[in-house]
């Protein structure tokens, strides 16, 4: 019996419309034979984070939260549609290749070469993620997809119909390894692919583009070598730690905390700056500062030739450098990602990898801000599947952020950072479309940390039966959720977070008359809790995007 002998009237409507709508040029595939099962659980549940407390790390009040995700990326990405809708500079992921040697697992099963539905089933899985991905891109995101010839085919044309054609950027060429064996019986294969594309190619800036007069500004003084504007060489945290001595003989050390100072830059490449007028000394009534020529880039368009840039190889003996064995295979270099970043964003960028593996990509964002002083954020998502994100991704974070040994008995700084971790969870219902009223109680009070990360509060100050207070530390902002429509615990709320800049989550059955609520005063912004969330799960799944 064919299968479509079992579809409903509307079904064959749509199956029709669909093949219509390729008739000009597109990418058709079968559809899936065997339904994904997150998705139909999706159907019937709701995705929530749950925070993980015993694994959080804070070095830096002043730097970002950097979030770490355990769970099936289908789900997390759910919950990023709510979070993050439009908030994500840069999305780099290194998804499995479908070699057809166990490297796709499809409904729990590996997908082998013999599989007839192999490449549909690629699609489906591909398709369902990068459209909840575009809709998490700013208007001037990108998103980096690594990948070889086994799919880049079908994964060029899939992301033209999702991306749209016109915002295609670039193939980048990256060979993966110089020399070597012969690992083909016919051509030794030393390349791997990295597909660019934007949410919109009109709004690319930066080093994707010449650099306008705006940004150039800052860039107010001139020499032979180019523009440049004097910026600050100490750094609020770093490795590079020594003695200064000034004109006048005093030595740079601490700061008036007592702390030591962190340059920018090693000693080495310090006294060579100095030498070549690169750096310069002031004093005022405070003392004496530090100051450096920041130069503005070149601002030369980006190559498509990758070819030094790291290898397999490089990246392999990164994380042998945090692990005594092979802990992940293939990893991406550091090298690799960081120049992605670069040109992908700002150093106040969001970037999110969804296929996170060994965690390169975090690795890459931590020394970037290291480097450069920046405020990047990072979101990683993963499963645990062979304890991956237990046993790599969360120890090479821990190690990165805090320092470690090497195997061979070298001690490595950290490069300083904050991590959150998170799992994913499902809220039962009776069926996505009809929530219950039980379900909407339930959501309100476990959807606390989507929330706090929407809000970018992190910090959980108190947890009751009646309401939860997030903050975040490096400002008097606070999160607050109301979780019953009994209101006899609300004014002890409201006196809780008086003095603070309040957004205020207020649980109703439908939706509240926020300007009851003006008596508050402008501190207090409302907003309903939990139908915004309800909503968006409802469209996702309706129709598979926003």
């Amino acid at each position: 019996m064919s299968k479509y002998e079992k579809y409903t009237k509307e079904q064959l409507i749509a199956k029709i419309k669909q093949f219509e709508s390729k008739k000009n040029y597109g990418l058709v595939w079968d559809d899936e034979n065997e339904p994904e099962k997150v998705v139909i659980e999706c159907q019937n549940n709701i995705p929530i984070l749950k925070k993980i407390d015993n694994k959080t790390i804070h070095t830096n009040k002043n730097k970002p939260n950097n979030i770490l995700i355990e769970g099936d990326n289908y789900h997390a990405l759910q919950v990023l549609n709510y979070t993050h809708k439009g908030q994500i500079d840069v999305i780099y992921i290194d998804p499995p290749y479908n070699t057809g040697s166990k490297d796709f697992k499809y409904n729990d099963s590996f997908v082998d070469k013999e599989d007839g539905y192999r490449h549909s089933k690629w699609l489906n899985f591909m398709s369902k993620r990068l459209k909840l991905a575009h809709n998490l891109l700013k208007n001037d995101g990108v998103i980096f997809i690594s990948i070889d010839d086994n799919e880049q085919a079908r994964l060029k044309v899939l992301c033209d119909e999702i991306f749209g054609e016109t915002n295609f950027v670039a193939q980048f060429i990256w060979q993966k390894k110089k020399g070597g064996g012969n690992d083909s019986k016919y051509i030794a294969t030393e390349h791997e692919y990295v597909l660019m594309f934007a949410r919109s190619k009109d709004n690319l800036s930066g080093l994707l583009q010449s650099y306008d007069e705006d940004y150039a500004k800052r860039y107010k003084e001139e020499d032979k070598d180019g523009r440049y504007y004097w910026d600050t060489f100490k750094r609020k945290s770093g490795k590079q730690y020594y003695p200064i001595t000034c004109p006048d003989g005093t030595v740079l050390k601490y700061d008036e905390n007592g702390n030591p100072l962190s340059w920018l830059r090693s000693e080495a490449r310090f006294y060579q700056d100095l030498t070549d007028g690169e750096v310069k000394f002031e004093k005022n009534k405070n003392g004496w500062s530090v100051f450096f020529k920041q130069r503005m880039p070149e601002g030369k368009t980006p190559r498509s030739l990758l070819l030094d840039y790291g290898t397999t190889s490089s990246g392999s003996n990164e994380l042998l450098d945090l692990f005594k064995q092979e802990a992940f295979q293939n990893p991406k270099p550091l090298k690799l990602l960081k120049y992605l970043v670069e040109i992908g964003t700002s150093n106040n960028g969001v970037i999110l990898d969804f296929f996170a593996g060994s965690g390169t990509t975090g690795h890459a964002v931590l020394a970037l801000n290291q480097e450069d002083g920046g405020n990047r954020q990072f979101i990683l998502c993963t499963n645990n599947e062979n304890d991956i994100c237990t046993e790599v991704t969360y120890p090479r974070l821990s190690k990165v952020i805090n320092g470690y040994s090497t195997p061979k008995g070298i001690d490595v700084s950290g490069l300083a950072g904050n991590l959150d971790y998170y799992k994913t969870d499902l809220v039962p219902t009776d069926g996505i479309a009809n929530i219950s009223d039980t379900t909407r109680e339930e959501l309100t009070k476990k959807a606390g940390n989507m929330i706090a990360i929407k809000e970018n509060t992190h910090a959980l100050v108190e947890l009751n039966d009646y309401y939860q207070i997030f903050s975040n530390k490096a400002s008097s902002k606070q999160t607050a959720i109301y979780f019953t429509e009994d209101l006899s615990h609300f004014d002890e709320l409201i006196e809780k977070t008086k003095g603070h800049k309040i957004k205020l989550y207020i649980f109703s059955f439908g939706k509240i008359d926020k300007s009851s609520y003006k008596y508050l005063g402008k501190n207090f912004e409302i907003e309903d809790i939990p139908e915004p969330i309800i909503e968006i799960y409802k469209e996702i799944n309706k129709e598979g995007v926003l």
